[in-house]
């Protein structure tokens, strides 16, 4: 079994699917399918792309204006290092918007969280003294800084 993530476009999803993969290494274009005759969009459109960023695969339509995303969906890139964060953070901005505690909103409208990997065992700490630190030093971040959210949990 797999899960794919499936993404409803307006009329831009070849597009966007470029764009992650020029975003995330060992991504590629998988198909794009058009719309065949008698279909909801205009025939020889471009109706569904497939692609694949760092093994995961992703589907998308170009489905119309009737749906757009919100904050309650996000992608989570888990990073191992400040430079990936930074990385990340600065390729999924362009045209986009930053939020806070990791969170932005890419130019297509698309949420993602570039995170530190290891932030929940942080936030699992048996001791609720570092975790009340760690909370706070995340609750009051734009783009996460690694040294930073260790210095709090370290008091």
């Amino acid at each position: 079994m797999k899960i794919i993530p499936h993404l409803w476009f307006d009329d831009n999803a070849v597009e966007a699917a470029e764009f992650y993969c020029s975003v995330f290494k060992e991504s590629q274009i998988l198909r794009i399918q058009n719309y065949p005759p008698d279909a909801p969009g205009p025939e020889g459109t471009v109706m569904s792309v497939e692609w694949e960023l760092d093994g995961q695969r992703f589907m998308a339509v170009n489905g119309g204006p009737m749906f757009t995303f919100n904050e309650s969906v996000s992608m989570l890139v888990e990073c191992a290092t400040q430079e990936e964060i930074d990385y990340y953070w600065e390729r999924l901005t362009e045209g986009g918007q930053e939020s806070q505690c990791g969170w932005l909103k890419d130019k297509y409208g698309l949420s993602w969280q570039v995170s530190p990997a290891g932030l929940d065992d942080i936030l699992n700490d048996p001791d609720p003294e570092r975790v009340a630190r760690a909370t706070k030093a995340i609750f009051s971040s734009v783009k996460f800084d690694i040294a930073s959210i260790k210095a709090a949990v370290e008091g």
